[in-house]
């Protein structure tokens, strides 16, 4: 049941950081298409930010995570 919970959370405080994010880069993609990337984006600023030793950062690892994946699919996009 807790991770039931805990998947819940992450995927809404992913939704936020994707929201974010695609307020931050100015993004015009759809709020569903910046969710996604929020929900990826956390996983990956995680990841990458673990792979340096920095843990415990949360929503700001995640907006990262998801301004980065924003950047790369504008960068790859074109």
């Amino acid at each position: 049941m807790d991770a039931i919970i805990s998947a819940i959370i992450n995927i809404v405080l992913g939704g936020v950081a994707g929201w974010v994010a695609g307020i931050i880069m100015k993004d015009q993609g759809s709020l569903l298409r910046n969710v996604i990337v929020g929900i990826v984006g956390g996983w990956l600023g995680g990841f990458l930010l673990g792979l340096v030793g920095i843990t415990g950062l949360g929503i700001i690892g995640s907006i990262a995570g998801a301004c980065l994946l924003l950047w790369l699919i504008k960068k790859f996009a074109k």
